[in-house]
């Protein structure tokens, strides 16, 4: 007899399988059987322009708006070119030094170049 995995939510080992998925009875979780952790890296790894582009560790990037900074009166203006950026995780995916300091920005304000 095989037994479905824990819960990777609630980590209880009440569950079962309904199709193709496992089903946690205390929370009401589900997931799929054939989950493959080696895709879901990859896949957070990937950081992608305003365009869809793959950016890598290095690339050059250009603003595609204006943004202004936080905490200060400095705007950031649509055209600047940012080179040799640097991909780092959590919200703000890119890291890169410009001639205004140093800046962590979304990917979704950034075009390849």
């Amino acid at each position: 007899m095989t037994t479905a995995p824990a819960c990777p939510q609630c980590t209880m080992e009440n569950t079962y399988p309904d199709g193709d998925n496992y089903v946690c009875a205390d929370c009401g979780h589900e997931w799929p059987m054939a989950a493959a952790p080696e895709a879901d890296d990859s896949a957070d790894a990937m950081v992608r322009d305003s365009n869809g582009n793959v950016l890598a560790d290095g690339d050059a990037v250009v603003l595609i708006k204006d943004l202004k900074v936080k905490g200060s009166s400095t705007t950031l203006k649509m055209g600047t070119k940012v080179k040799s950026i640097r991909l780092v995780g959590g919200d703000h995916e890119v890291d890169c030094k410009m001639d205004a300091g140093s800046f962590m920005l979304k990917a979704c304000f950034l075009k390849k170049v």
